[in-house]
């Protein structure tokens, strides 16, 4: 019996030895027989057990001669016709051909508006802080001056995840402030860049998504005064140096007492006259004074620590510097669209 199986074994060395392989189909069909899941070499291993036990060994060093065999030939062959394979393509190549011109990409309005207030505002000290966009109910409204029964909660439509009361994505970057305030001690001067989510049917003037910049100051004396400075500075370099700025009483649940700031645009052409309605002055954010409960609920001291914040959308600021009027085409991934603004700093 045991000589046999030998033969066997021995035939189909001889077998696969002398096979040829023309092509790649006839190279998978030699992998299947000799090194697939269900090759004829494996089934020959479950034959030891009917080998006499002084010529097992032998009889194991057959099967591994044929099993290497196997693989060396597959090998090689593979190597010689997916060879051959890359020869006849890079025969078809003209090398004299002219190449395709790589395009080269362009910011996004949004990025390009954006490092613009950053590095403003980096100039005279303040630094980028970033968090987390899905937040908690308590960092998002309560911290900032919103409990639950607070009517301003109704200003913004949240986005709740699914079945929680507590978890959201954040309406505003004012819950990167709460974080920071409550891990940091003053002075505190900060810019918190990042985008936010509101329930809001889109338009060609909203979206359900959109960015903002907020930035905070908390120091001992930070007065309204240093505020004004601060924006008016920021007006200046970012609209040019003779911009004027005005501020308007106005109301946010974490500032106090706070405004809205205005930029004076123009009134030298049509366009100028529908954005601004006719006054020549455009909103541009809205900004405040500290409340001193929020100081309170991030564990700062409001008899000792002062300061103001402020906040803006680049959205808006994107769509005015490059007079785009629908807010959607800054969501759309419209290559035509965003070409435009190839070379733009």
């Amino acid at each position: 019996m045991s000589s046999e199986i030998f033969d066997k074994v021995r035939g189909i060395l001889s077998v696969l030895q002398e096979q040829m392989i023309g092509d790649l189909k006839d190279l998978e069909a030699f992998r299947v027989q000799y090194l697939g899941s269900k090759n004829v070499i494996k089934t020959l291993f479950g034959e030891i057990k009917n080998i006499d036990n002084d010529r097992k060994k032998e009889f194991g060093q057959l099967l591994n001669e044929v099993k290497n065999a196997a693989e060396e030939k597959y090998t090689h062959w593979k190597e010689i016709l997916e060879g051959d394979m890359i020869a006849e393509s890079d025969a078809d190549l003209d090398l004299s051909a002219p190449s395709v011109p790589l395009t080269t990409g362009s910011r996004h309005p949004v990025s390009i508006i954006l490092n613009r207030i950053i590095h403003i505002f980096e100039r005279i000290g303040f630094i980028v802080a970033e968090e987390r966009e899905i937040e908690d109910d308590w960092h998002n409204f309560t911290a900032m001056n919103t409990p639950e029964d607070h009517p301003a909660r109704d200003m913004q439509d949240t986005f709740y995840l699914k079945d929680s009361t507590t978890e959201l994505l954040r309406t505003h970057t004012s819950s990167v402030q709460a974080r920071i305030m409550m891990s940091q001690k003053p002075p505190i001067r900060i810019i918190a860049p990042g985008r936010v989510y509101r329930n809001e049917t889109i338009s060609s003037r909203s979206h359900c998504q959109f960015h903002q910049v907020e930035g905070l100051y908390i120091d001992k004396g930070v007065s309204f005064a240093d505020m004004k400075q601060t924006l008016l500075y920021f007006a200046r370099e970012m609209y040019g140096p003779n911009s004027e700025i005005r501020l308007r009483p106005s109301f946010f649940p974490f500032t106090e007492p706070s405004a809205e700031m205005d930029v004076y645009w123009g009134l030298n052409n049509e366009d100028d006259y529908r954005i601004t309605k006719g006054t020549g002055w455009l909103e541009i954010l809205g900004c405040g004074m500290v409340d001193p409960n929020v100081l309170k609920n991030c564990g700062i001291d409001p008899e000792v620590y002062t300061g103001f914040a402020f906040g803006m959308g680049i959205e808006r600021q994107a769509m005015l510097q490059h007079k785009i009027t629908d807010i959607r085409q800054l969501f759309q991934n419209d290559t035509r669209f965003l070409k435009q603004f190839s070379g733009v700093v």
